[in-house]
């Protein structure tokens, strides 16, 4: 699924009001030990609407 639509599965409002999804690998996430340090470090990093969302991303979704 798309960034997009995985975001409409959370809330349907996320669907319609996506703008950019921040993601990160849960495995460096875990290595980094926050999104912070994850962002620091470029494991952190900004998708649009048409990213192909990954097995073990983690994402939080920027919207208007």
């Amino acid at each position: 699924m798309t960034a997009q639509e995985v975001a409409g599965e959370i809330h349907t409002d996320f669907f319609k009001k996506f703008i950019r999804a921040e993601v990160v690998n849960y495995d460096d996430f875990i290595e980094t030990g926050s999104f912070a340090k994850a962002k620091d470090l470029g494991k952190w990093r900004l998708e649009g609407k048409e990213y192909i969302v990954k097995d073990g991303d983690i994402f939080s979704v920027r919207h208007s």
